[in-house]
């Protein structure tokens, strides 16, 4: 048997067998520039997130658009598209709505994307934690609930 290289535990599944698979979302803005937490790039990105369901087949619950980053969370119906097909639209068709906004050169996005499957009830409530809590640590505010640029879609009840 051949020895496993240095990393190998670190590559990415080909595939992930779980019913109804949440899945935890960030992407960051190119150079990290501050361009997301604003009323025009905020509604913009809310209203593809709504559209995913009808376009994509993905429903978008809970999310928080930081300056250079947004978290979000995500699950795909049964006649999705994959995660990346999703991913490259909605970056698309956002980038181009905000850019055209805001005024600015592309590209909005870096190229990639996290993403990580949640893989149980206490998974899911400590990322969502981790996510609503980002603009107080990043100093944005004092309390959660001041941040105006969070909330939800759709409601992705976790099941077993």
């Amino acid at each position: 048997m051949p020895e496993p290289t240095e990393n190998q535990h670190l590559r990415r599944l080909g595939r992930v067998f779980a019913r109804a698979p949440i899945y935890f979302i960030t992407t960051c803005v190119a150079d990290r520039r501050a361009l997301l937490a604003n009323a025009a790039a905020a509604t913009i990105l809310i209203e593809e997130w709504r559209t995913a369901l009808s376009r994509h087949q993905w429903a978008v619950g809970r999310y928080v658009i930081m300056p250079d980053h947004v978290h979000f969370f995500c699950r795909p119906q049964p006649q999705a598209v994959r995660l990346s097909s999703f991913m490259r639209a909605w970056k698309s068709w956002s980038a181009k709505s905000v850019l055209r906004a805001l005024g600015r050169p592309a590209p909005l996005w870096q190229p990639e994307f996290f993403d990580h499957v949640l893989r149980s009830e206490p998974s899911y409530l400590e990322k969502w934690e981790y996510v609503r809590q980002n603009p107080v640590r990043a100093g944005l505010t004092r309390e959660v609930g001041e941040w105006p640029w969070q909330g939800f879609i759709h409601d992705l009840d976790w099941c077993e």
